[in-house]
């Protein structure tokens, strides 16, 4: 297969990847400042977007410092939207955030305003803690025994 010039600019990625995952916000500056205090976590994109309605809007982008799956940071826009913040999966966990180093974690997202459900466990698949970002969205936060 020949590449054109079209072709030439986009990264070559496997046949299928979930790249992106979007979380709705009340402010796009209060969910960076909340993902990136997550040790590991970082600022990947911040840029100027517009609405399908030719509105101004961010396109924001959190995630794993060393490549995965990222957060698009989706700021509410209007009545619809701002009703799913904290609830996008009716009130169960819905985000699984994996860490190298389960207790800083831990202790970063209590300061970032995170609320813990429960003492961490140890289960087969890792340690693990529920947690909820300050919006109310629920996570497990995973990490090795």
């Amino acid at each position: 297969m020949t590449d054109s010039p079209a072709s030439a600019d986009v990264p070559d990625v496997p046949e299928a990847e979930l790249s992106l995952v979007a979380v709705v916000v009340p402010d796009y500056d209060a969910g960076i400042a909340f993902f990136t205090a997550i040790p590991g976590m970082g600022l990947r994109e911040d840029s100027p977007s517009t609405t399908n309605d030719g509105r101004p809007k961010r396109w924001v982008v959190v995630g794993p410092d060393g490549g995965g799956t990222g957060l698009l940071l989706a700021q509410a826009d209007g009545g619809d939207q701002e009703a799913v913040i904290g609830r996008q999966v009716g009130g169960r966990v819905g985000f699984f955030l994996r860490v190298r180093d389960f207790d800083t974690a831990l202790s970063a997202l209590k300061v970032a305003g995170a609320t813990i459900h429960r003492e961490p466990r140890d289960e087969p698949y890792g340690r693990v803690v529920v947690f909820e970002d300050p919006w109310g969205n629920r996570w497990d936060l995973l990490g090795p025994i």
